[in-house]
């Protein structure tokens, strides 16, 4: 029988195997998960190599402590023992002869080969569905909205998410980068505000807590400012920042999809933002710090606080609805929202960087890519990014040459690359995980 076949066969078994050992404690689903694997047979690319050698990697130490536990149980009563962990180590030896086979030329035959994309890819999938199982062992209520309606499938909803990581990795490494990019940013926000309307609309489920605050990006800051508490946003934001610096901006946003899709219908390429532009925002900045403070101080109600919010939320759309739409530039998240300039300054504090070599042709064609004004013929000449850009990376598969990249200390460009997305991208999955206010 040939190796790939072979490969194949025990793949399936050692589903199957699994899925039963889960089934026979009545653990529906966790049973469900175990059943991916054979997602690969169907989809090669669709399961990372690394995953699952892990997976079988795992299934064998399943298999060999159960053997153990259960032939220390029948020790203890006096009952044989011997068939039961020769057959249990049997089924445990069957999953690391399937590691190994993955691991092999047959396993690269059958899904690839194992380089930094799959890795890559894996390392997503770990994150997402280690974070996502912590949070769900902690949390006091269900958070994940299928477990809400389901009791119990956590795991199904776990392992969903950390494949869907896992997928976006490849995409945005292997594929059309913007368009993958807006694409997931734009689920991100359909989900969130979708989960928002059912909720007002009486579905309580869809609401993470039910104390409801306005979607408007600039409360980040001036509600708990407004408030004095509420400090949960903030540290949302700044443990976003430290991670992926101004990223938020351009993938973790609820907003800021809105917009881009807006100067995505904008014929031709993006315009430069006036002069004024970087003065403006610099005015709302300060004025998100200083007007929820002057509220307080006058004991201004919550309702006419919050509708002051709003009317700046209208505004901002607006704004996307008019001056990004013809300009093709995201004017409200590079003019007019001032999270979006807390982020790009404090981002420059942090060591992610976009860089252009200094052998750029000055060609221009990253320029086009760029929605967030930070490719102006000046940044171009300048050789570097201007302060609004978000790292969204639309930029650098443009380049013809090869002459941007992303840049950390200590990393080759192609391995900041890899590790920018994915981190980036296993937080967009948490956030989309858990998308509801």
């Amino acid at each position: 029988m040939p190796t790939s076949i072979l490969l194949r066969i025990l793949i399936v078994l050692c589903s199957l195997t699994s899925a039963a050992h889960f089934l026979r404690f009545g653990s529906f689903w966790d049973a469900v998960p175990a059943l991916f694997p054979v997602l690969a047979l169907l989809r090669p690319r669709l399961v990372p190599r690394p995953l699952l050698m892990l997976a079988a990697l795992g299934g064998c130490v399943l298999w060999a402590y159960n053997g153990y536990t259960l032939a220390l149980w029948r020790i203890s009563f006096g009952l044989p023992w011997l068939r039961l962990v020769a057959i249990l180590g049997a089924v445990s030896a069957v999953h690391m002869l399937t590691a190994w086979l993955v691991l092999k030329d047959t396993g690269k035959r059958v899904f690839g080969s194992l380089d930094k994309t799959a890795w890559a890819q894996t390392i997503a999938f770990v994150l997402v569905g280690g974070v996502l199982t912590a949070m769900t062992m902690k949390a006091p209520r269900p958070f994940l909205l299928g477990e809400r309606f389901w009791p119990g499938s956590s795991p199904v909803w776990i392992t969903l998410f950390a494949l869907y990581a896992s997928v976006v990795v490849r995409a945005l490494l292997t594929e059309k980068r913007a368009r993958t990019r807006s694409r997931i940013w734009t689920l991100f926000t359909v989900v969130f505000f979708g989960q928002l309307l059912l909720g007002l609309a009486g579905w309580t489920a869809f609401l993470m807590t039910g104390n409801l605050h306005l979607p408007v990006p600039a409360l980040i800051i001036a509600g708990p400012l407004f408030r004095g508490q509420g400090l949960f946003m903030p540290i949302l934001l700044g443990v976003s920042l430290l991670f992926v610096g101004p990223a938020w901006c351009s993938y973790l946003c609820y907003i800021g999809a809105w917009d881009d899709r807006m100067a995505r219908l904008a014929p031709g390429k993006p315009q430069a933002l006036p002069a004024w532009a970087p003065r403006l925002r610099l005015l709302i900045a300060g004025c998100t710090l200083i007007v929820p403070l002057v509220l307080r101080m006058l004991n201004v109600p919550v309702l006419w606080a919050a509708a002051a919010g709003g009317i700046f939320g209208l505004c901002g759309i607006a704004i996307m609805l008019t001056w990004s739409r013809r300009t093709g530039t995201m004017t409200h998240c590079t003019a007019w929202c001032p999270i979006g300039y807390i982020n790009t300054l404090l981002g420059r504090l942090l060591p992610w960087r976009v860089r252009m070599d200094p052998l750029c042709t000055n060609c221009g064609a990253c320029a086009p890519a760029c929605r967030y004004n930070a490719l102006t013929t000046a940044d171009i000449l300048r050789k570097r990014p201007g302060p609004t850009c978000t790292l969204c990376g639309d930029c650098v598969s443009r380049c013809p040459h090869g002459h941007l990249h992303y840049a950390f200390p200590g990393l080759s460009p192609l391995m900041a690359r890899h590790v920018f997305i994915t981190l980036v991208v296993s937080l967009h999955t948490l956030f989309l995980a858990v998308a509801r206010i």
